[in-house]
């Protein structure tokens, strides 16, 4: 079962909220999902690893760029990190799909996610991917993503892998 806007402004209103920090709640929650807004951009510096066992799993160095005097960055074509102002927390009932808002692929771009599992709690990082061959311009705090939560049958194991509690402080 997907969460309508009615289950989600319930379990934001929980402790601790489904999704804390938001800077506008009438604007972020929407009909099936909530936004997410953007905190940084940074470029992927140096190849990544990664195996079966996660043994072997290295992260690629992330150089955070910065927002011009107006609060945008012109981004040229390419692959670049990004994450999130607002802090997810996730019961063990609930897991969420990430998706681009659609202004974003109408532009050119898009942001890849990964599954964000029951139990996890943190400001997640995504891949954005700019294809536009004029690039794309982002400011601060703009609306990328709608995250969309689905109610699990049962709850389950939480979430507790290494990215548990990432980017919270700062």
């Amino acid at each position: 079962m997907v969460l309508n806007k009615k289950d989600i402004q319930a379990y934001i209103d929980k402790s601790p909220p489904l999704v804390d920090l938001l800077t506008d709640p009438d604007t972020q929650i929407q009909p099936n999902g909530v936004d997410l807004t953007l905190d940084r951009i940074f470029l992927l510096n140096g190849p990544g690893k990664i195996d079966f066992s996660n043994e072997k799993r290295q992260l690629p160095e992330k150089k955070i760029l910065e927002y011009n005097p107006e609060g945008f960055i012109v981004l040229k074509p390419g692959a670049y990190g990004v994450s999130f102002k607002e802090i997810v927390n996730l019961p063990n009932h609930i897991m969420a799909l990430g998706r681009p808002r659609s202004s974003l692929i109408r532009m050119g771009a898009a942001v890849v996610t990964a599954v964000w599992d029951a139990g996890y709690c943190g400001r997640s990082e995504a891949l954005l991917t700019i294809h536009h061959q004029e690039g794309v311009c982002i400011y601060e705090n703009a609306r990328l993503l709608q995250l969309v939560f689905f109610q699990l049958t049962d709850k389950t194991q939480a979430y507790n892998g290494i990215y548990q509690g990432e980017n919270v402080f700062k």
